[in-house]
């Protein structure tokens, strides 16, 4: 009786123990993929990434403001002019000629006050001494229509008075003449002598305010 019942046992362990088996080969067969697998990148896009559009800068050229025209000042300026030395008067050391300044330009100007003089020298036009000292006060203002012509009295001083080494005497072509408020010069041809030194004692050349000729 027991070898009957034992021989029964037998099969149904052997069966289970299949069972069992198949049961751990099934199970170690579903491992993760992902045990194994490479990890995404970090900068690849997903579904909830929320992208968000940055528009460049403007690489256009600002628009340049229009230059405005000078202002016309109505001021007579060197090339509305022509300038010439007029006959003068000796005086005791000194004579004295008046520069006139005639408009010959197409509009009317004004002028008003002290041109600038010095005498020049050389074919490059230097300056020889200091500019004429401005004697007396600024007068009132002149206008000038076209071809009519405006003053302004100079004096020059012999130089042979002074001392040949302090004064350094030198051969000069003429003035060099700058209108009131102008920064552009003028020549007028007058052949003399001036003082290449700053340092006489007094001025070889003096220039009175501008009046109407």
């Amino acid at each position: 009786m027991v070898r009957t019942k034992l021989s029964r046992f037998f099969p149904v362990v052997a069966a289970s123990a299949g069972v069992l088996a198949l049961s751990a080969c099934g199970s170690g067969g579903t491992t993760p993929a992902a045990s194994t697998s490479t990890p995404s990148s970090p900068e690849s896009p997903t579904s909830a990434t929320t992208t968000t559009t940055v528009s460049s800068p403007s690489t256009s050229a600002p628009a340049t403001a229009p230059v405005a025209a000078p202002v016309d000042s109505g001021l007579c300026k060197a090339g509305d002019v022509k300038l010439s030395l007029g006959q003068g008067d000796a005086g005791a050391g000194s004579f004295y000629r008046p520069l006139l300044i005639t408009n010959a330009s197409s509009k009317p100007c004004l002028i008003q006050g002290f041109p600038g003089v010095s005498y020049v020298a050389g074919t490059d036009g230097h300056q020889v001494g200091k500019d004429a000292f401005r004697e007396g006060t600024k007068g009132n203002a002149v206008k000038l229509d076209p071809g009519q012509a405006a003053a302004a009295d100079i004096q020059f001083v012999n130089v042979q008075a002074f001392d040949p080494a302090t004064c350094q005497p030198t051969p000069v072509k003429g003035l060099r003449i700058y209108l009131p408020q102008e920064t552009a010069s003028n020549f007028v041809p007058a052949d003399g002598t001036g003082c290449a030194s700053t340092k006489i004692p007094g001025n070889q050349l003096s220039v009175k305010t501008v009046h109407p000729a």
